[in-house]
């Protein structure tokens, strides 16, 4: 059994050992608190679904448990619309915030396990950055991760996958991804 307080992500390691050093060599930084890091993964579950049957949010959420490691809160609307049939507080989604150990543990099962196994997949948007340095992508189906048992779902849904990191700019943060070895296409 891993020791919490001894073990590191794979991932960890190798930013503290080649990563920062690269990205300080790259653009010049003066100060090591200046080197960009992951801050936190945010994974989001919208099940439109929910409207019509609540106990998809259920096996939404155990399989988004499942995928982080962490428990998926259910988020919930904030206001009625009637023309989508939704009321106020009623149940829309799942989300879960990963920071620390968890958050390299799941970039390093996205990164080699997950996006190989996505149908025809030639690599990430290189473009899908919000201009503060953080990265947004789409999964358009949840099996893709080795956690979910095939056999097992009801439904197939999508996620969205955001890498939010301390990095001022684009291009900082696309270089701190690459160095992750995220796929970029472009």
């Amino acid at each position: 059994m891993l020791d919490a307080a001894t073990y590191t992500p794979r991932l960890k390691s190798v930013y503290k050992d080649q990563i920062r050093a690269a990205l300080k060599e790259e653009f010049g930084y003066k100060n090591d608190m200046q080197i960009p890091k992951l801050d936190k993964i945010v994974l989001n579950m919208g099940i439109g679904e929910a409207v019509k049957d609540s106990k998809k949010i259920k096996s939404a959420q155990a399989d988004l448990t499942a995928i982080a490691g962490q428990k998926a809160v259910i988020t919930k609307a904030r206001n009625s619309i009637a023309g989508f049939r939704v009321r106020e507080e009623m149940p829309l989604g799942v989300k879960v915030t990963l920071r620390g150990a968890r958050m390299y543990e799941f970039l390093d099962r996205l990164i080699t396990i997950a996006l190989p196994r996505v149908r025809d997949f030639r690599g990430v948007k290189g473009t899908s950055f919000d201009g503060r340095g953080n990265y947004a992508m789409g999964i358009k189906e949840h099996i893709v991760f080795p956690e979910i048992n095939f056999d097992q779902i009801d439904e197939v849904w999508g996620m969205d996958v955001i890498i939010c990191t301390t990095a001022k700019t684009d291009a900082e943060a696309k270089a701190l991804l690459k160095a992750f070895n995220m796929p970029f296409n472009s």
